[in-house]
């Protein structure tokens, strides 16, 4: 079988901590180049990870190397021009969530990726766990009926990241765009995807660049930077176009318990995650039943179903309508809170 080649733009903490260790476990992929601004930190990276070549900006990679997608794991900002020249390139292309800065960056991307009739997944890897993928199934199978309601958080009490991510102009936002896109994209798959018409959120700026004492900060590789502008927590509904409605909360900074969550309700039964529980009835009477799913490392079953459908020519799990439908609510959410009202998606 001829291997896959890759070339990764972008050295940062993703792509060193789950890309590339999940590529180094194939024997039927290929990593061929790196880039990334701080030609420094590529060089580091191919050292580490045994990648033959490494460049400063995307422009010199795809000039000198062949390879068969580009993996995009750089900060939000340059994810669509990365995307829009490996697209005029020809490359496939696997991109880390969430899509685009914003929806007009998404728009680009979605008719470059079109023009070039190349394949486009969003690189979402909660929806790849055992429990999801079953869960999914189970919905797809009608064993939980029409699902008409769902909630979903992440909450941290104290979990702001110190670097760009703080930098709007870098990340596009703050806990929404970077782990509510995470539970509220599962949820939504877990939903069965429907159409979302309409949003209502708030978001909050009220503890910002806290100096709490003892608690650890994760830090990004690019930690030089000091702008501090996005929101600390957000909450809101989402509807869809078949009345089913999707509540969330995520923060980074909250004066509450850490706790994380995802519930979906059909009219048959319910479920919970992790662990996988199934809340319906039986011979008349309650029942909660606990399924047991695969347990993977959700990048590598990410990667293994993107390379899948290079292979086979399948329709990604998160594809290009699917990322520009997610980037529709979180753009969403962030139009609502701005104006105070309901926002029509």
């Amino acid at each position: 079988m001829e291997k896959i080649r890759v070339a990764i733009v972008g050295a940062g903490n993703i792509a060193q901590s789950a890309h590339l260790p999940a590529y180094q476990k194939r024997d039927d992929l290929e990593v061929v180049a790196i880039a990334d601004w701080n030609l420094a930190r590529a060089q580091d990276a191919a050292k580490k990870f045994g990648i033959p070549k490494a460049f400063q900006n995307i422009d010199d990679m795809l000039a000198n190397v062949d390879c068969d997608y580009v993996d995009i794991c750089v900060w939000n900002r340059s994810h669509a021009d990365c995307a829009i020249k490996a697209a005029a390139a020809g490359k496939n292309i696997l991109c880390e969530k969430p899509m685009a800065y914003n929806l007009e960056d998404a728009l680009k991307m979605k008719e470059a990726v079109e023009k070039a009739g190349v394949t486009f997944m969003l690189a979402v890897p909660t929806r790849y766990s055992g429990e999801a993928q079953l869960l999914r199934e189970m919905v797809d199978a009608g064993k939980l009926g029409d699902i008409y309601y769902a909630k979903t958080a992440n909450i941290r009490r104290r979990g702001t990241p110190i670097g760009w991510f703080t930098d709007t102009a870098k990340s596009g936002g703050g806990p929404v765009i970077d782990i509510g896109v995470h539970c509220i994209d599962r949820t939504w798959f877990l939903m069965g995807c429907p159409k979302p018409v309409r949003v209502s959120a708030s978001t909050s700026y009220a503890i910002g660049d806290f100096k709490t004492r003892g608690v650890s900060r994760w830090t990004a590789l690019d930690s030089d930077v000091t702008a501090f502008d996005t929101e600390d927590s957000a909450c809101g509904v989402i509807h869809f176009e078949n009345g089913a409605a999707l509540m969330f909360e995520v923060s980074w900074a909250l004066n509450a318990p850490n706790s994380g969550y995802t519930q979906i309700c059909g009219s048959k039964a319910g479920a919970t995650l992790e662990p996988l529980t199934i809340y319906g009835e039986e011979m008349g009477y309650l029942s909660d039943n606990a399924p047991k799913s695969e347990n993977v490392n959700i990048f590598e079953a990410e990667i293994a179903h993107f390379i899948d459908c290079l292979r086979t020519g399948k329709r990604p799990a998160s594809d290009l309508d699917q990322a520009v439908t997610m980037q529709r609510m979180l753009q969403g959410i962030y139009d609502s809170a701005r104006l105070h009202k309901e926002v029509e998606i």
